[in-house]
């Protein structure tokens, strides 16, 4: 080996020097960080250790219910799609008043309210004050359905029916109440598919535009398919002669469209008083063919007029003394008496118990130590300064 070659290898040997070094260092800082990483573990653990919650007791295991969770009923499925817990069963949400945790969700029962019987409805109908007359043509209009329907069953011929009705009388004598027990019982005799009663008057069948009353008046039959469509002050359709243009006419032919279209699902009652409704029905032959039969709801007399009044307060739990009713069996003896085509019948009644309740309070509130006597009895006062609001 000459000289050169010894120098060589010195030099070299010089230059990797610094690179044993960089390299002893970089396995010293790994090390380093794998210790810093055991550092990081141990303090994890620990903090873990001393935030877990203590261990529970094991629970006894019930009869028949291998299985369940602690608070479940036996054999309760989790509620579907409710995420697991820690204990891995299904807690069903609590909102809406649902199980709480620990409870297994039921599914949901379907309320149906029970459609009422054709005796229960008849009795309805005679629990009404008053309408002796109005009680009978009712149920001997039903008595004629139901042997139709049983003539139909024995392949007897049946002569056309037409069930739409006119019903005439002052306000409050009851029409819509009478309505709403009709629709309900022809559905419970198989007349309507429904039974559902819709209440309008012009202002729900006409429009104030060309072309727009057709379209209002067919939405409102069609709302009233397979039940009643109640048409109170149906008169106001058909104004006077010479009075022009008006849109009533164009309800008045959708209408009997409709009723012909839909004769087999729809019943109409057209309500107001007797003179106005007789030149209603007259002012169409389409009015006259389809409407035939009359039902005249006569005035409540004084005494039917207490009874309404009575109900009212029985139903509210307040009491007259003697002397309140003696004042009101009056009251309504002088109302009956002068009475003029206007009279209200029981929407008078009704305002009158209203005015009564009102001053009841204003006298009651006044006292200290209300009583439950305070807060029932009515007085004859009462009633006088009712009377006179």
């Amino acid at each position: 080996m000459d000289k050169n070659d010894k120098h060589n290898k010195t030099d070299l040997g010089r230059s990797l020097k610094p690179a044993g070094a960089y390299i002893d260092s970089l396995t010293t800082d790994f090390a380093d960080l794998l210790r810093t990483i055991g550092q990081a573990e141990s303090a994890a653990k620990e903090l873990l250790s001393e935030t877990a919650p203590a261990p529970r007791a094991p629970q006894p295991k019930q009869s028949g219910a291998t299985g369940s969770a602690p608070g479940s009923a036996p054999g309760a499925k989790p509620a579907p799609g409710a995420p697991p817990n820690a204990a891995g069963r299904r807690d069903a949400p609590k909102e809406g008043g649902g199980p709480g945790e620990g409870e297994a969700a039921e599914p949901e029962a379907k309320q149906t309210e029970k459609e009422p019987t054709l005796e229960e409805l008849l009795a309805k109908l005679d629990a009404l004050v008053g309408l002796e007359n109005i009680k009978q043509s009712v149920k001997s209009l039903i008595n004629y359905v139901k042997i139709r329907k049983l003539r139909e069953e024995n392949k007897l011929p049946n002569p056309p029916l037409t069930l739409h009705m006119v019903f005439t009388g002052n306000p409050g004598t009851g029409k819509t109440t009478v309505a709403r027990i009709l629709s309900e019982l022809y559905r419970a005799i198989g007349v309507l598919s429904k039974g559902q009663l819709i209440e309008v008057d012009r202002s729900g069948l006409v429009a104030g535009f060309v072309g727009q009353t057709a379209i209002k008046a067919t939405d409102a039959v069609k709302s009233a398919l397979g039940g009643i469509l109640f048409i109170d002050e149906a008169y106001s359709l058909a104004p006077d002669v010479g009075s022009g243009n008006d849109f009533g006419r164009e309800a008045i032919e959708t209408l009997l469209k409709m009723m012909e279209d839909h004769r087999d699902d729809l019943i109409v009652i057209v309500a107001g008083y007797s003179e106005p409704m007789e030149r209603f029905i007259t002012s169409n032959p389409g009015l006259e063919s389809r409407f035939n039969r009359y039902f005249v709801f006569e005035d409540y007399n004084s005494g039917e007029l207490y009874d309404i009044f009575s109900s009212m307060c029985s139903k509210s739990e307040y009491l007259l003394t003697d002397d309140a009713i003696e004042y009101a069996r009056a009251h309504f003896r002088r109302l009956y008496e002068t009475r003029d085509d206007n009279f209200g019948n029981a929407r008078h009644v009704r305002n009158f118990f209203e005015n009564i309740v009102a001053v009841h309070s204003d006298r009651v509130s006044a006292l200290e130590g209300h009583t439950r006597e305070d807060l029932t009895m009515v007085i004859r006062q009462d009633l006088e300064k009712a009377a006179i609001m």
